[in-house]
């Protein structure tokens, strides 16, 4: 297994998408707020006037949420998986059963920042993933959780 990289890792996919998103809120989503801004200047005295507060604040949250992009941009190191690996590794999507329930799940492992259970992308930190790191296909794994410890099986690599 490589060591881990320096700064946040990222799915090439990931990174894409990133990028993307920060196109959009540094564009189109800019213009929006200026031109609300603009808008609600005309209505007339700036210090009762809610619109223009409002659209400020938003302004405002739009600008740190720019500026966290760009930071997570700025850290970001793409980690590929070629899929040739018979490990379960960053990037990877692994089948697994869990024990007791029987259910089965499928996810691709992925930095922090592109984690979304809905879509089946499982967060590197996670400590269902911190856990299956490493392991093959058969091998059982423990799981800590609130709940208590769960025992899943790998059921594959793809």
């Amino acid at each position: 297994m490589s060591p881990e990289p320096e700064g946040e890792a990222i799915t090439a996919k990931g990174l894409e998408e990133l990028k993307a998103e920060l196109a959009e809120l540094e564009g189109p989503a800019r213009r929006a707020i200026a031109a609300r801004i603009s808008v609600a200047r005309e209505m007339g005295d700036l210090k009762e006037n809610a619109e223009y507060h409002i659209a400020k604040e938003d302004q405002g949250h739009l600008e740190t949420k720019i500026l966290l992009r760009q930071a997570r941009l700025r850290a970001a190191v793409v980690v590929e998986n070629d899929g040739a690996s018979d490990i379960v590794a960053f990037g990877a999507t692994v089948t697994v059963t869990d024990e007791e329930s029987g259910r089965t799940n499928t996810w691709q492992i992925v930095g922090p920042t592109e984690a979304d259970a809905k879509t089946g992308k499982l967060s590197s930190e996670s400590p269902v993933a911190v856990a299956l790191i490493g392991a093959k296909p058969g091998d059982t794994v423990t799981v800590t959780t609130p709940r208590g410890e769960r025992q899943m099986t790998v059921d594959a690599i793809g």
